[in-house]
Protein backbone atom coordinates (compact mmCIF):
# COMPACT_ATOMS: atom_id res chain seq x y z
CA UNK A 1 0.00 0.00 0.00
CA UNK A 2 1.57 3.82 -0.89
CA UNK A 3 2.18 5.36 1.88
CA UNK A 4 0.47 8.75 2.41
CA UNK A 5 2.95 11.86 2.64
CA UNK A 6 0.72 15.11 3.82
CA UNK A 7 0.74 17.95 0.99
CA UNK A 8 2.30 20.09 3.61
CA UNK A 9 5.57 18.01 4.10
CA UNK A 10 5.66 17.29 0.08
CA UNK A 11 5.13 21.59 -0.25
CA UNK A 12 8.72 21.30 2.17
CA UNK A 13 11.27 19.24 0.88
CA UNK A 14 11.56 21.81 -2.41
CA UNK A 15 12.65 24.33 0.15
CA UNK A 16 14.68 21.94 1.95
CA UNK A 17 16.71 20.86 -1.45
CA UNK A 18 16.58 24.04 -2.43
CA UNK A 19 18.82 25.64 0.81
CA UNK A 20 21.14 22.58 0.90
CA UNK A 21 22.14 23.45 -2.97
CA UNK A 22 23.19 26.73 -2.24
CA UNK A 23 25.13 25.42 0.87
CA UNK A 24 26.75 22.73 -1.42
CA UNK A 25 27.86 25.44 -3.43
CA UNK A 26 29.07 27.73 -0.35
CA UNK A 27 30.81 24.25 0.61
CA UNK A 28 28.81 23.85 4.21
CA UNK A 29 29.30 20.28 4.53
CA UNK A 30 27.29 19.14 7.71
CA UNK A 31 23.94 21.24 8.89
CA UNK A 32 22.37 20.46 11.92
CA UNK A 33 18.58 20.19 12.22
CA UNK A 34 18.19 23.89 14.21
CA UNK A 35 20.43 25.59 11.28
CA UNK A 36 18.62 24.59 8.43
CA UNK A 37 15.35 25.48 10.22
CA UNK A 38 17.29 28.89 11.53
CA UNK A 39 17.42 29.07 7.77
CA UNK A 40 13.77 28.45 6.45
CA UNK A 41 12.06 29.95 9.69
CA UNK A 42 11.23 25.59 10.20
CA UNK A 43 11.33 24.14 13.91
CA UNK A 44 13.62 21.51 14.45
CA UNK A 45 11.32 19.13 15.11
CA UNK A 46 9.09 19.49 11.86
CA UNK A 47 12.21 19.31 9.47
CA UNK A 48 13.07 16.00 11.76
CA UNK A 49 9.13 14.88 11.41
CA UNK A 50 9.41 15.14 7.19
CA UNK A 51 13.12 13.52 6.95
CA UNK A 52 11.45 11.17 8.74
CA UNK A 53 8.55 10.77 6.66
CA UNK A 54 10.99 8.59 4.32
CA UNK A 55 13.74 7.14 6.45
CA UNK A 56 16.70 7.65 8.58
CA UNK A 57 18.87 10.86 7.71
CA UNK A 58 21.78 12.29 9.41
CA UNK A 59 23.65 11.39 12.69
CA UNK A 60 22.69 12.38 16.41
CA UNK A 61 24.78 14.75 17.76
CA UNK A 62 26.50 15.24 14.46
CA UNK A 63 23.76 16.55 11.78
CA UNK A 64 23.42 15.63 8.31
CA UNK A 65 26.09 15.63 5.28
CA UNK A 66 24.80 18.56 3.62
CA UNK A 67 25.19 16.73 -0.43
CA UNK A 68 23.86 13.17 1.06
CA UNK A 69 21.02 14.66 2.43
CA UNK A 70 20.63 17.06 -0.82
CA UNK A 71 20.94 13.76 -3.23
CA UNK A 72 18.40 12.35 -1.42
CA UNK A 73 15.55 15.04 -1.20
CA UNK A 74 16.11 15.71 -5.19
CA UNK A 75 15.86 11.47 -5.24
CA UNK A 76 12.19 11.81 -3.41
CA UNK A 77 11.12 14.42 -5.34
CA UNK A 78 12.11 12.52 -8.48
CA UNK A 79 14.31 15.19 -10.20
CA UNK A 80 17.07 12.60 -11.13
CA UNK A 81 13.91 11.43 -14.02
CA UNK A 82 15.12 14.59 -15.91
CA UNK A 83 11.48 15.98 -16.68
CA UNK A 84 11.10 17.18 -20.09
CA UNK A 85 8.75 20.35 -20.60
CA UNK A 86 6.98 21.55 -23.44
CA UNK A 87 5.32 25.05 -23.01
CA UNK A 88 2.08 25.85 -24.43
CA UNK A 89 1.12 29.59 -25.10
CA UNK A 90 4.42 31.81 -25.89
CA UNK A 91 3.18 35.35 -24.80
CA UNK A 92 5.26 37.13 -21.62
CA UNK A 93 4.65 34.71 -19.10
CA UNK A 94 5.39 31.53 -21.55
CA UNK A 95 8.77 33.39 -22.72
CA UNK A 96 9.86 34.46 -19.70
CA UNK A 97 9.53 30.42 -18.24
CA UNK A 98 11.27 29.18 -21.50
CA UNK A 99 14.47 31.49 -20.40
CA UNK A 100 14.59 30.41 -16.81
CA UNK A 101 18.03 29.41 -16.26
CA UNK A 102 17.21 27.53 -13.09
CA UNK A 103 14.95 24.27 -14.58
CA UNK A 104 17.88 23.16 -16.02
CA UNK A 105 19.99 23.05 -12.79
CA UNK A 106 16.81 21.30 -11.20
CA UNK A 107 17.21 18.70 -14.05
CA UNK A 108 14.19 19.93 -15.85
CA UNK A 109 14.78 20.84 -20.14
CA UNK A 110 12.39 22.83 -21.86
CA UNK A 111 11.94 20.74 -25.00
CA UNK A 112 9.47 22.34 -27.04
CA UNK A 113 7.15 25.62 -27.30
CA UNK A 114 3.50 26.17 -28.85
CA UNK A 115 1.53 28.39 -29.88
CA UNK A 116 -1.11 29.64 -32.31
CA UNK A 117 -0.55 33.25 -32.95
CA UNK A 118 1.27 33.19 -36.33
CA UNK A 119 3.61 35.83 -35.68
CA UNK A 120 5.23 33.67 -32.80
CA UNK A 121 4.77 30.33 -34.57
CA UNK A 122 8.39 29.74 -36.17
CA UNK A 123 10.03 32.46 -34.61
CA UNK A 124 12.82 31.06 -31.74
CA UNK A 125 12.63 31.37 -27.79
CA UNK A 126 15.92 30.68 -26.33
CA UNK A 127 17.32 28.43 -29.17
CA UNK A 128 13.82 26.88 -29.55
CA UNK A 129 11.39 26.98 -32.69
CA UNK A 130 7.63 27.86 -31.27
CA UNK A 131 5.54 24.83 -33.16
CA UNK A 132 2.00 25.05 -33.69
CA UNK A 133 -0.67 24.29 -31.76
CA UNK A 134 -2.16 22.21 -33.96
CA UNK A 135 0.98 19.78 -34.55
CA UNK A 136 0.75 19.08 -30.43
CA UNK A 137 0.49 15.72 -30.72
CA UNK A 138 3.17 15.05 -32.96
CA UNK A 139 5.51 17.14 -31.54
CA UNK A 140 4.58 16.22 -27.71
CA UNK A 141 5.83 12.88 -29.03
CA UNK A 142 8.55 13.44 -31.37
CA UNK A 143 9.85 15.60 -28.14
CA UNK A 144 9.60 12.62 -25.67
CA UNK A 145 7.39 15.35 -23.20
CA UNK A 146 6.67 14.48 -20.00
CA UNK A 147 4.84 17.83 -18.30
CA UNK A 148 2.91 20.05 -20.15
CA UNK A 149 3.17 24.20 -19.30
CA UNK A 150 0.00 25.80 -19.56
CA UNK A 151 -0.06 29.70 -20.21
CA UNK A 152 -2.37 30.67 -22.42
CA UNK A 153 -5.78 32.83 -21.32
CA UNK A 154 -8.45 30.91 -19.01
CA UNK A 155 -10.74 30.48 -21.96
CA UNK A 156 -8.68 28.17 -24.10
CA UNK A 157 -6.65 26.17 -20.95
CA UNK A 158 -9.02 23.44 -20.43
CA UNK A 159 -8.55 22.36 -24.37
CA UNK A 160 -5.20 23.08 -23.92
CA UNK A 161 -5.15 20.25 -21.18
CA UNK A 162 -7.31 17.81 -23.22
CA UNK A 163 -5.23 18.07 -26.15
CA UNK A 164 -2.06 17.61 -23.87
CA UNK A 165 -3.23 14.88 -22.17
CA UNK A 166 -4.71 13.17 -25.45
CA UNK A 167 -0.84 13.80 -26.59
CA UNK A 168 0.20 11.25 -23.74
CA UNK A 169 1.81 14.12 -21.12
CA UNK A 170 2.58 12.50 -17.80
CA UNK A 171 1.87 15.78 -16.01
CA UNK A 172 0.42 19.32 -16.13
CA UNK A 173 2.05 23.02 -14.66
CA UNK A 174 -1.43 25.35 -15.20
CA UNK A 175 -0.88 29.03 -15.31
CA UNK A 176 -4.08 29.77 -16.19
CA UNK A 177 -6.28 31.46 -13.45
CA UNK A 178 -9.23 28.56 -14.16
CA UNK A 179 -10.20 25.42 -12.50
CA UNK A 180 -9.21 22.30 -14.72
CA UNK A 181 -10.43 18.54 -14.97
CA UNK A 182 -8.19 15.98 -15.27
CA UNK A 183 -8.20 12.69 -14.90
CA UNK A 184 -6.92 11.02 -11.32
CA UNK A 185 -4.14 9.74 -12.92
CA UNK A 186 -2.75 13.28 -14.07
CA UNK A 187 -0.93 15.30 -11.42
CA UNK A 188 -1.94 18.38 -12.07
CA UNK A 189 -0.28 21.64 -9.99
CA UNK A 190 -1.44 24.99 -10.66
CA UNK A 191 -0.05 28.86 -9.67
CA UNK A 192 -2.74 31.73 -10.26
CA UNK A 193 -0.47 34.68 -10.21
CA UNK A 194 -3.57 36.82 -9.38
CA UNK A 195 -4.18 35.17 -5.91
CA UNK A 196 -0.48 35.38 -4.67
CA UNK A 197 -0.87 39.55 -5.01
CA UNK A 198 -4.39 39.30 -3.70
CA UNK A 199 -2.64 37.89 -0.77
CA UNK A 200 -0.21 40.21 -0.48
CA UNK A 201 -2.71 43.45 -0.88
CA UNK A 202 -4.77 42.03 1.40
CA UNK A 203 -1.51 41.61 4.28
CA UNK A 204 -0.68 45.25 3.19
CA UNK A 205 -3.72 46.45 3.56
CA UNK A 206 -3.91 45.68 7.32
CA UNK A 207 -0.51 47.14 7.97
Amino acid sequence: MKKSISQATIDRLPLYFRTLRLMEETEINIISSDELGRRLDITPEQIRKDLTTFGQFGKKGIGYDVRELKDRISNILGLQNHWRLAIVGVGHLGGALANYVNFASLGFSVVALLDKNPKIVGTKVNGITVGNISDMKEIISDKAVDIGIITVPATEAQDTADALIAANVKGIWNFAPIKLNVPDNIPLVNEDLSIGLSALSYHMSQN
